[in-house]
């Protein structure tokens, strides 16, 4: 029985993403930068082709550039060596010629990153790649072994000085781009590089009254949407007046496609707020400009992007240690007090759009309320 490998380019439709069929001239050849959407052609000079096949039951995917000429005869050879393997043939590794460089696979996969991903994922990716090159001497990407791989952690740790998280997440990324060449089973379980999961602080209910007690109204109401809803910065940035409701008491986090954002793993959700922070954003709404939609816009109805600033600010103004104060240890404490208070995990997960259980775990730390300590002195009494 032969094996087939079918070439699909990923491109920009108005769905989103997506691997398309190629369209084939008469010859068979792949004609370029022509693809079936929804059953019809396109022209789509964007995006890079891909290569599928199936191993195990698994589809395999494998960037093979951009040139439609390259892709075919790519396929050719992928279709010979995957035949040739079923039937029990020793395959021959492809010459010179079938070979791609680490550097150009590297910018073909940036190029594809940016249209797929979030700035700041697009920076994490190219500071990553960029470090693995520099550590790399191989010139072409098949080449990279478990060793490579090996000495990209020393060189991070060593030349580059990063902390053993950073370490991991850079690792992390490099992985993704290697298995996106099709280059997988490199290392085991062993080989990544290990951190140690810091607990995540949260705010002491005595910084937040000075910090409060510092803020004139508006501060206040900025930092009180923060610790309540315990959204992240950019959902607060983006949040419109049609995301709340001030009859049900929620905030929607939702998709914003005329200012091009959409919520991180593209999952809109739904957060309860409390009566004390409907009450501002009614007193907020009354004497909002009506023409812009967004909470918290600036001057011409941009998103506000200096909350960070303002934080800092606010606590040196209370005489506090600024360096304490950051906007995501609103959000640790938004799910911490939430857990403490009798919210069941999932609950919280769902209201911190985290994807996995595990994630909205960290949050489960020890209360060290009054209530508690005076229960074990009821124990230990």
């Amino acid at each position: 029985m032969n094996r087939e490998c079918n070439v699909t380019k990923r491109v920009q439709t108005e769905n989103g993403l997506r691997y398309c069929p190629v369209v084939l001239s008469g010859n068979g050849r792949i004609k370029p930068d022509v693809v079936l959407v929804n059953g019809k052609s396109e022209h789509h000079p964007e995006g890079a082709y891909y290569l599928e096949w199936r191993e195990g039951g698994k589809r395999v995917r494998l960037s093979v550039g951009k040139d439609a000429a390259d892709a075919s005869a790519r396929r050719l050879r992928k279709e010979a060596e995957l035949n040739a393997i079923n039937n029990g043939v020793a395959v021959v590794p492809e010459n010179g010629d079938g070979h791609r460089s680490l550097a150009a696979s590297v910018a073909e996969y940036l190029e594809e990153t940016k249209l797929t991903k979030k700035p700041k994922t697009l920076a994490a990716y190219s500071t990553a790649l960029a470090y693995f090159v520099e550590s790399c001497h191989k010139v072409n990407v098949e080449d990279v072994d478990r060793r490579d791989l090996l000495k990209f952690c020393a060189f991070l740790r060593g030349e580059k000085k990063q902390a053993p998280r950073s370490v991991h997440n850079k690792f992390e990324n490099v992985m993704s781009f290697l298995k996106a060449q099709g280059i997988r089973g490199l290392v085991g379980k062993n080989d990544w590089p290990r951190f140690v999961e810091e607990e995540p602080e949260v705010y002491e209910r005595e910084e937040l009254d000075a910090l409060f007690a510092a803020c004139d109204a508006e501060e206040r109401l900025w930092f009180e949407f923060f610790l309540m809803t315990g959204m992240r910065e950019k959902e607060v940035m983006y949040t419109y007046w049609s995301d709340v409701n001030l009859t049900s008491s929620t905030v929607r986090v939702s998709h914003k496609p005329d200012r091009g954002w959409t919520p991180k793993a593209y999952k809109e959700r739904e957060i309860p707020i409390p009566a004390k922070l409907v009450k501002s954003l009614k007193a907020l709404k009354a004497k909002s400009d009506k023409t812009c939609g967004l909470i918290f816009p600036t001057a011409g109805c941009k998103p506000k992007l200096d909350f960070l600033d303002g934080l800092k600010a606010i606590a040196e103004r209370a005489k506090l240690d600024a360096e304490n104060f950051w906007l995501h240890k609103f959000r640790a404490t938004f799910a911490t007090w939430s857990l403490w208070a009798g919210v069941d995990l999932r609950t919280v997960q769902l209201w911190l759009g985290h994807k996995d259980i595990e994630s909205t775990m960290r949050y489960l730390k020890p209360s060290r309320s009054q209530q508690v300590r005076e229960k074990v002195n009821e124990i230990f009494a």
